[in-house]
């Protein structure tokens, strides 16, 4: 309004002017008309400053707080499993059935949270809390055998609605097996990474609390891609150089990939080249690709499939 009423005066003005202006001074009303457009052309570029600096700006201000944007921010809040969340599901592991646990994580579904994020992000942690309050003599064996094998539960439930990964023709599937350790008694992770590795379409084979014989018979007697072992026990850190180095003179696949994972690995990865294994990773999501990364880069070597 204030540049229409600046305009009206310039206009006045101009006219004004143009009447006492004596007949036939035209320089004077040429000056007076330039002066108006000038004034006309500044008014529209401060118009047009406003809209770009003031008014779009509030008006993208105002769209990023609204109902919708506020729904996607609590979306991307709910779908994130907290340390904190952690730390008070892992005692109800000891406290209640599988089947209440299930409803916890329902809850947690119906939030936004992933499948994979719950195996990965809540199951798995939780699990090492619960051998961590074993080691700290805060719970029994048995409480905390009962405990993880209600979070076994859910995790084959879990796994069961997870969408499967099925591009790989039949026949070119890639295999892994996964084994614990003879002595490693909760062998929670081999769990989360076997169902993890089955979703994302490999075909997978895995041994609780193998002894070495049975572990380098079964990759003699059948083809695997890869071998992971699952450590948390420092006890086998000592032999576990020549174990790895066994099961790739024994495998029937000459160019088996060796994979560690663990307690043991997960403060300190570059032990897993110490052992003499190709690779380690944080979290068993993490090892999906890891692992089809190690493999791809065999079977390019190799110049060949490395399905058996």
């Amino acid at each position: 309004m204030a540049g229409m009423a600046s305009a009206f005066r310039i206009e006045r003005f101009a006219t004004s002017g143009a009447k006492r202006a004596p007949c036939g001074d035209s320089a004077r009303g040429e000056r007076l008309v330039d002066f108006q457009r000038r004034a006309d052309l500044e008014y529209a570029r401060s118009l047009t400053h406003l809209i770009e600096s003031e008014i779009i700006p509030r008006l993208l201000v105002a769209h990023s707080t609204g109902p919708h944007s506020d729904s996607d921010v609590d979306t991307a809040r709910g779908s994130v499993i907290s340390a904190e969340e952690v730390e008070a599901f892992a005692p109800l592991a000891l406290q209640v059935e599988a089947d209440e646990l299930l409803e916890y994580v329902d809850g947690l579904v119906a939030r936004g949270v992933t499948l994979e994020s719950l195996l990965v992000d809540l199951l798995a942690p939780a699990a090492r809390q619960l051998g961590e309050l074993w080691e700290s003599d805060v719970c029994d064996f048995i409480d905390v055998t009962m405990g993880l094998w209600r979070l076994q539960e859910v995790v084959h439930e879990l796994s069961a609605r997870l969408p499967h990964d099925h591009s790989k023709p039949l026949g070119q599937e890639r295999r892994a097996l996964f084994a614990s350790l003879e002595g490693d008694q909760h062998s929670f992770g081999t769990v989360v990474i076997d169902e993890l590795f089955c979703a994302n379409g490999w075909l997978t084979d895995r041994l609780h609390e193998v002894t070495t014989v049975e572990l380098l018979e079964r990759v003699r007697d059948e083809w695997f891609d890869l071998a992971g072992l699952t450590i948390t026990c420092d006890c086998h850190i000592a032999p576990l150089p020549a174990i790895v180095r066994s099961i790739r003179g024994s495998s029937r696949n000459p160019r088996i990939c060796v994979m560690v994972g663990g307690r043991v690995f997960a403060g300190n990865a570059d032990l897993a080249e110490s052992v003499g294994a190709d690779g380690t990773a944080p979290d068993a999501r993490v090892a999906v690709r890891v692992a089809g990364e190690l493999v791809d880069a065999v079977a390019q070597e190799a110049g060949q499939p490395m399905a058996g």
